[in-house]
């Protein structure tokens, strides 16, 4: 926890509502995707392509939900600034 702390600049006490964050958008996707995909593909076998195109969506819809929780508790700017490097890593910008 301390740890945490440390390397995101916050109190542990914020540490816990961070990780409290992320564990509820990790369930609420996990909770999403199988209405999501049948709605698209129906009840039946998905395919490849189907798989493939969930995980390229799911990216800005993970952040997104990742945004809206935070703000709710509190963290909008935590998450903010969180998903700002998050993006300027992936076009790799430090």
């Amino acid at each position: 926890m301390q740890r945490l702390a440390v390397r995101w600049g916050v109190s542990p006490g914020r540490v816990l509502v961070i990780l409290l964050v992320f564990a509820l958008t990790g369930t609420t996707v996990m909770l999403i995707k199988h209405p999501v995909l049948a709605f698209f593909t129906g009840e039946g076998p998905q395919g490849w392509g189907v798989s493939f195109l969930y995980y390229l969506l799911i990216l800005p819809v993970y952040n997104l939900i990742l945004l809206i929780y935070g703000a709710l508790l509190g963290q909008f700017s935590f998450f903010w600034a969180f998903e700002k490097r998050f993006f300027n890593r992936l076009r790799g910008r430090k």
